[in-house]
């Protein structure tokens, strides 16, 4: 089994980051229009840095990893090579781009295999959506999963809402991280070394989220096992619910599920 890769950058080199952990890297193709970003990953990790047109006639697993403004032009390249086979399956992470849209820019049926992933798929913690048309096999599925089983979590969702999983999963930890600086810089502002306070945040955050995820405790519940009565933690929470956090929140996310919509 061959994977390969269209397009690396901060999404698709995480993606190989991840499948590198679950199959030989040598069966890993990547290319990018930037030779050194493909170099860059086959130096780290040992996958193979290949032209486009082996990574298409060889790679079983075929993942786009280009910003949606540049799917058609991509596409085009190489849409003629797939046209005589029929062993392979295409894997979109374009945000907002839609199976039926990926389809139309190849002209003609294909199996397609829709993503949504995030950053932390590098690290073995990412959340992963997805979606696949009728002609993406049983055992194409079962293999796919496998190829991602070192990347965190899987969950199929049915396509109409991949959307609104990726205003919250896929555009996510860019919140999480200014939550995690902003925790980071208070506190500096109360006196902890800046190493340290980005330690304690990053710890709390990850600490606190693994225990929603392993105890499938409602958030709500566990929050109110840290706010004792009178105390230093219900002071803090008032604070943020004053200054609307909540609602910067849920505003945010809305932000961004209306532009991965436009986008698609």
């Amino acid at each position: 089994m061959k994977v390969g890769f269209i397009g690396c950058g901060n999404m698709g080199g995480a993606l190989v980051r991840a499948v590198a952990s679950s199959i030989e890297p040598k069966n890993i193709y990547v290319y990018d229009r930037c030779r050194e970003k493909a170099e860059a990953l086959s130096s780290a990790l040992g996958v193979v840095s290949a032209d486009e047109e082996k990574t298409v006639k060889e790679a079983d697993y075929i993942f786009l990893g280009v910003k949606p403004q540049a799917l058609k032009e991509t596409i085009a390249e190489f849409k003629d090579t797939l046209k005589n086979r029929n062993d392979f399956a295409i894997v979109s992470m374009a945000a907002g781009v839609k199976i039926s849209t990926i389809i139309s820019l190849f002209g003609f049926d294909l199996p397609v295999i829709r993503i949504m992933p995030n950053t932390p798929v590098s690290v073995g913690e990412g959340m992963i959506l997805y979606d696949t048309n009728s002609l993406v096999l049983d055992a194409q599925k079962e293999e796919f999963l496998k190829i991602l089983s070192k990347a965190g979590k899987i969950d199929s969702l049915p396509e109409h809402l991949i959307d609104a999983g990726c205003a919250l999963s896929g555009c996510g930890p860019a919140f999480v991280d200014l939550f995690a600086e902003a925790l980071s810089d208070a506190g500096v502002k109360c006196g902890l070394p800046r190493d340290k306070a980005i330690l304690y945040a990053a710890q709390t955050l990850l600490g606190a989220s693994k225990l929603i995820v392993e105890t499938g405790t409602h958030p709500a519940v566990l929050k109110d096992a840290v706010c004792s009565p009178g105390g230093s933690t219900i002071a803090g929470v008032h604070k943020l619910e004053e200054d609307g956090f909540r609602g910067a929140v849920i505003d945010a996310v809305c932000a961004a599920f209306k532009r991965t919509k436009e986008l698609g």
